[in-house]
């Protein structure tokens, strides 16, 4: 996510991170480069030249050139235009009306139907929602199957009438059927086109007037770039709606229209898809995203998604087994799984500080607990709860059952001995003993 950008921003910064006299001259040239990397994440010009003429202005006002860490202040300066330009804050959607609707709009292709399915599954774990979706997009192939899918995947009801023409008849008596099944949420999927074309506005802006949705959200590709932010506005003219969904945008190493959407529509960016499964949404976070940008990671969104898949009933049982020394490796396997569930490795690493700049170059698979899943799959369940029983032959058996070498269960059992002591010490309260092991393991 935004990985061109942030190499760019980042080897802007180099003149000023101690390599020789900070001057007039090499702030000027420093922001020249901020332009530049901006114009290149394909943000519109008028927007980027605004954004550096605005730092400029902090930067000597707040006398960047005298201070003691010069370049970490305008660092800072450059993270809070950032934070203002995709809009200060964190807004949610309207929950009040009873029933909650809320209208999908957006071009064909630009994730729609995914983001619904999404948006149900997080309305309906955040918030105790009962979701229907709306099936109102009557052109389409397909359209209100892929919805049905969607809809079984996150345990939603849905509302289609494959009969019926009119999406404006259809919303209607989707409406009628919330009321009597209580569904406090109702979520419509509506029909896009390739192009912005007279036909799919004036079909949007009568399912508008009709129902009176409490929210209308515009859904787009983020890595259509000023694409995007064009059709968003071309939307907002008809809709006026009430804030924006960036899809794909784990896909996006630029991101453009992140971070120009909001100037030119000035509408609040709500959501971020951030990979294809149902659970991959985020409620988007200025301040957040503009950290990942500068490399400085994101722990608080970590520690949100860690505790969004944590078992506490779970955790009790390994605790219990950590206290008698009793944890194995199917106990190590529940917490990989775990952490699986918590999105893209690539992704994830990228919200611990520093990190990020180190993994720029590596390609994580995403199947990159696989091995470790074989292998500790061709152990005997008497293997696996007593760790302490590997020997030499035990080894050899196990790849030769998984399928890998000596050396890769070799290095799953190190791995696994690391995470046992650790979370004993965690257990203990030993946390200086456990820091110093996380330094010393790779």
């Amino acid at each position: 996510m935004f990985d061109n950008l942030s190499n760019k921003l980042d080897k802007a910064f180099q003149v000023l991170k101690g390599h020789g006299k900070i001057t007039e001259i090499n702030v000027a040239e420093t922001l020249k480069e901020v332009r530049r990397a901006l114009l290149d994440a394909d943000v519109n010009f008028k927007i980027a030249k605004e954004f550096t003429v605005r730092v400029k202005e902090k930067a000597l006002g707040q006398k960047v050139l005298t201070s003691l860490q010069p370049g970490q202040l305008l660092i800072k300066i450059v993270k809070d235009e950032l934070v203002e330009l995709m809009g200060s804050e964190a807004i949610g959607v309207n929950l009040d009306s009873k029933p909650t609707v809320i209208l999908m709009s957006g071009l064909q292709g630009s994730g729609k139907t995914t983001f619904t399915g999404k948006l149900a599954l997080h309305l309906k774990k955040k918030h105790a929602k009962k979701p229907l979706l709306v099936a109102c997009d009557v052109y389409r192939p397909a359209a209100i199957d892929q919805l049905g899918i969607v809809a079984e995947q996150v345990g939603a009801a849905i509302y289609e009438d494959r009969e019926e023409q009119n999406p404006v008849k259809i919303a209607l008596a989707a409406l009628d059927q919330a009321k009597k099944d209580k569904h406090d949420l109702v979520l419509i999927d509506t029909a896009g086109r390739l192009a912005i074309d007279e036909v799919l506005m004036d079909e949007i802006k009568a399912i508008h007037q009709a129902v009176k949705p409490s929210e209308t959200l515009f859904v787009v590709d983020s890595m259509t770039g000023q694409d995007a932010v064009n059709t968003a506005k071309a939307f907002n003219d008809i809709l006026n709606f009430d804030g924006v969904v960036l899809t794909k945008l784990d896909g996006d190493t630029r991101g453009g229209a992140a971070l120009s959407i909001k100037s030119v529509v000035d509408k609040p960016i709500k959501f971020i898809g951030t990979g294809e499964k149902m659970e991959a949404l985020d409620v988007f976070y200025p301040e957040r995203m503009a950290d990942r940008i500068l490399g400085m990671g994101d722990v608080v969104s970590l520690v949100e998604r860690a505790q969004e898949q944590f078992d506490q009933e779970q955790a009790r049982r390994i605790n219990k087994k950590i206290a008698k020394n009793q944890f194995g490796f199917d106990d190590f396997l529940s917490q990989i799984q775990q952490v699986k569930k918590m999105g893209n490795m690539k992704d994830l690493m990228g919200m611990i500080p520093g990190v990020g700049k180190m993994m720029k170059d590596v390609d994580i698979d995403d199947n990159a607990f696989q091995g470790i899943e074989v292998i500790i799959g061709s152990m005997t369940p008497k293997e696996r709860a007593q760790p302490q029983l590997m020997n030499h032959s035990r080894k050899m058996r196990i790849a030769n059952g998984s399928g890998t070498s000596i050396q890769e269960v070799n290095q799953l059992i190190k791995q696994f001995e690391q995470m046992s002591k650790m979370m004993k010490m965690m257990q203990g309260g030993k946390g200086k003993h456990m820091m110093q092991m996380l330094q010393n393991m790779k």
